[in-house]
């Protein structure tokens, strides 16, 4: 059986014949696929390049189809990328606000005095404060969870946000 005079495309006249006979189809299936955003030109020009780069393992016969499958993946891989970008660009703190510049000094003091008669509670008040208005838990799990009654833990809310009321004037 005669072997086939290319067996790959390393040939440069060969390349060169299939670069011209599928570059175009390639790259307007690239941009129909996935739009001119994604700069299709370039992901078809370097889907050549990776068929030039594997010219020895790439028959001329599949030359079409590696070129094909390249730029897909390529594009695949971008719009991946670009996912992942919007997605910590949606995570950014704001770094504006509408508010002025006396009502964020005010909120932070307020801030302030909060954590400090918070800090003046006692141990099981501010536990049982804590794990209410924090937390979110009902007085049921946290009498189960500090081993006292729901009557207990009532109470020690309610002590904690007379103490609270007492010493934040604002509440």
């Amino acid at each position: 059986m005669p072997k086939s005079l290319h067996e790959n495309i390393c040939n440069e006249g060969l390349f060169s014949k299939i670069f011209q006979k599928h570059y175009q189809s390639l790259y307007a299936y690239l941009y129909y696929k996935f739009g001119d955003y994604l700069n299709p030109e370039d992901k078809a020009q370097e889907a050549f390049t990776k068929l030039w780069q594997n010219c020895g393992k790439v028959k001329p016969e599949k030359a079409k189809s590696y070129v094909f499958t390249i730029g897909n993946n390529m594009m695949l891989n971008e719009v991946k990328h670009h996912k992942v970008v919007l997605q910590h660009r949606q995570l950014k703190p704001k770094a504006h606000t509408n508010e002025s510049p006396e009502f964020l000094m005010q909120e932070q003091e307020y801030l302030q005095k909060l954590q400090r008669a918070i800090g003046n509670l006692t141990e099981s008040e501010r536990t049982a404060f804590l794990m209410n208005r924090v937390e979110g838990k009902k007085h049921k799990e946290i009498a189960a969870i500090l081993g006292i009654s729901s009557k207990a833990v009532e109470k020690r809310i309610y002590r904690a946000l007379a103490k609270l009321r007492e010493q934040i004037k604002e509440l």
